[in-house]
This record gives structure tokens, C-alpha cells and sequence, in this order.
């Protein structure tokens, strides 16, 4: 341990220092409180050692004011090293955050059993300490992992229902538009019922990774929604801004050239996309978003697949007046 040793008197201070060093500790030392004060807070020792009678700033206020400096999940154990014995005084020294009081001339058999037993403390506190750090590390992995869906490693669909929540407030007061794209693999069902479900899962984590590599913007979100099927939130993005980024996710996962050989569009595995824009208000809510995006996927796909299609939705009354291009 690191022993901070507090006393105005140099032959006390020196005989403390000798028990401490022998007892195969560091000793850093102090004349008087003030100085005591500083040392507290370059060293940061683990212990303090304090004489109570010293000139200007006496024991007693010194270890007020180290408590003061603490932070509340941070204690520093101090024991008082005085030549009074009265009742009062070891009353005092607790009272003024002490945690025990030894009279001098202090056996050095008595300091090296009271130091054991704050070793014991230290020790203890360190592996409660890296035990929490452990804990509070394990607990946000836990947290991580619970936001990403177990095959493709993207944002699961919780993840998505909280993050549009966030995204519809955001733009919301911003006064921007927002754009939501439902992407969805053509005739997925063909593919597992020929390749088999390991290379359909393996089709999904290689869309899921290129679809991800398109998004490029910090704020925008690719998700898994559901089976076959992916959503990409992409905030302050009008319709023409969601439509032109649903196209580059079109062509990203065509330019993949997955073999698909019972596909009714093409012989390669493609994606129809649903986009959906619309500048929100603090009275909608996201529902009707997903609503308009979904709807266009359906007629994406019941107009042949592989291709795009959007539409504005609840535009704010705050911007009916601007051209449609700005909503």
C-alpha cells in the first residue's frame, strides 16, 4: 500500500516512516495539514497516518477536508496518531472522519497489526471494485448483444422499435423528413426449399453485411425486421433521398450475383424495397411510417419485384406550403 504520514514532529514523522518501509510498504510524508492536503491528492494514498496537533491546521480539520475531497464511492482509511488519550478527543477524531484512533507512543507491534487489518480493508475493496467494473462490463456486453439479431450480427428488430421511437422525436423537432425502406429477399422461400436453410442463412448474413456497407451515414440504421425481411431508417432524408439510397441497396445486393435459380425475376438473388417518407410530428407516431414503407413493398412485389417504389405520408402541416421536393 501507498501510506500517507502526517505528523509536525520530524523524529515522530522518521520512526512512523521506518515501521511503515520494514512493514514493506511506500511511505510518502507530510509536516503539517495543509500539506497533508496536497499529498492527498498527488499520491492518492491508501492509507493516512495523521498526527492531531499540528500548527495552523490541526488533525482534526485536515481529515475534514479529505473527506471532503473524496468522491462518494472513494474512502480513504485514516488512523489518528496522537499523545492525548482522553475519551473526548478519540470522540473527536472519528467524529471528524477517523476510523481509529491509536495513543503515542504507538507500540510498533499495535501499527503493524491496525495496518494489516486496513491491508485486509484495501484489499478487499480493490476486488469489490474490479468485481463491479467486471459486472458493469459484462452487463453492457449483455446489453449489446441483446440489440443485435443472433444470425446476421445487424440491429434486431427490438433494436429497431426503439431507435425509430427516437429517430420520429429527433426529426420531429428538427422539422425534417424522415425515411423508412422495407427491404425484403425475392422468393426467399424458393431459395431455403432448394439450397437448404444453412445456405439461406448464409444468403441472409451476406445481404445483411452488404446492405450494412451501403449505409454510410453515422445516423442512418440498417435492421433485421423479420425472416427474410430488413428496414433501414434514414433520418433527415426526404422521399427523393430514401429512394435514391433504396436503389444503391437494390443494386448492392443484385451486384452480389448470389445464384438463384429458382427465382421468377432473375437468376440471382434480388430485393424489392418499400420506401415511405415523412417529415413528423410530436402527434404521429412511427406506426404509420412502417405502414406507408410496407404497403409500398407490397406493390413493389405484386408488380414483379426487384425494384423500388415510395411515397410521402403524413406531411406536417408546418411545410404544405413548400414544393413536394422538400418534403
Amino acid at each position: 500500500m501507498k501510506i500517507a504520514i502526517v505528523d509536525d514532529t520530524l523524529a515522530n514523522l522518521l520512526l512512523v516512516r521506518k515501521h511503515v518501509e520494514l512493514l514493506g510498504h511506500t511511505a510518502v510524508i507530510a509536516h503539517d495539514g495543509a500539506e497533508a492536503l496536497a499529498v492527498f491528492e498527488r499520491e492518492k494514498p491508501d492509507l493516512v497516518l495523521m498526527d492531531v496537533v499540528m500548527p495552523e491546521m490541526d488533525g482534526y480539520e485536515a481529515a475534514r477536508r479529505i473527506r471532503a475531497l473524496e468522491s462518494g464511492a472513494h474512502w480513504t482509511p485514516i488512523i489518528f496518531l496522537s499523545g492525548m488519550g482522553a475519551e473526548d478527543d478519540l470522540k473527536c477524531g472519528i467524529e471528524a472522519g477517523g476510523d481509529d484512533y491509536l495513543i503515542k507512543p504507538v507500540s510498533p507491534v499495535v501499527l503493524a497489526a491496525k495496518i494489516k487489518a486496513m491491508q485486509r480493508l484495501h484489499d478487499m475493496r480493490n476486488t469489490l471494485v474490479e468485481t463491479t467494473r467486471k459486472l458493469d462490463s459484462a452487463n453492457q456486453e449483455l446489453q449489446r448483444l441483446s440489440a443485435l439479431d443472433g444470425l446476421t450480427g445487424i440491429p434486431n428488430r427490438r433494436c429497431f422499435d426503439d431507435t425509430v421511437q427516437i429517430e420520429w422525436r429527433r426529426n420531429a423537432r428538427a422539422a425534417s423528413a424522415i425515411s423508412l425502406a422495407m427491404i425484403d429477399v425475392d422468393y426467399f422461400k424458393q431459395y431455403n426449399d432448394h439450397y437448404g436453410h444453412l445456405a439461406g442463412d448464409d444468403c441472409l448474413r451476406r445481404i445483411a453485411a452488404a446492405l450494412q456497407g451501403t449505409l454510410r451515414r453515422p445516423g442512418d440504421m440498417l435492421a433485421r425486421y423479420g425472416g427474410e425481411e430488413f428496414v433501414a431508417i434514414l433520418p433527415a432524408t426526404p422521399l427523393s433521398g430514401g429512394l435514391a439510397i433504396a436503389q444503391q441497396l437494390r443494386d448492392t445486393v443484385k451486384n452480389l450475383q448470389l445464384p438463384h435459380g429458382f427465382s421468377e425475376s432473375e437468376k440471382i438473388v434480388t430485393v424489392s424495397i418499400g420506401v415511405a417518407a415523412s417529415v413528423p410530428d410530436f402527434a404521429g407516431t412511427p406506426a404509420m411510417l412502417i405502414e406507408a414503407a410496407d404497403e409500398m413493398l407490397y406493390k413493389a412485389k405484386h408488380m414483379g419485384r426487384n425494384q423500388v417504389l415510395g411515397t410521402r405520408c403524413g406531411v406536417s402541416p408546418l411545410i404544405t406550403a413548400l414544393p413536394r421536393e422538400a418534403a
